[in-house]
């Protein structure tokens, strides 16, 4: 995939849609640029974090100390372990 932009004078480009959309770039999103044998890389900055953090407050609970297995307990009824 062949895409272009053109640098303005204060150094800035616009990513083609082209490239933002197989890279997952959104507004706001930072990108490295990194130079590996001769050739140029875009690439996003992807955040370490927590892999289950976008799954916080997902449970219908009203105490925040509560755990899933609680949870799981109350739903089906009983105080027997999983």
């Amino acid at each position: 995939m062949a895409a272009s932009s053109t640098i303005s004078s204060k150094g800035q480009i616009t990513v083609p849609i082209e490239i933002r959309n197989r890279l997952g770039l959104h507004p706001g999103d930072r990108v490295e640029f990194c130079v590996e044998g001769g050739r140029t890389i875009l690439r996003p900055i992807r955040e370490e974090g927590n892999a289950f953090e976008q799954f916080i407050g997902a449970l219908p609970c009203d105490d925040p100390n509560t755990t899933a297995v609680d949870f799981w307990r109350e739903l089906r009824g009983h105080e027997d372990d999983l």
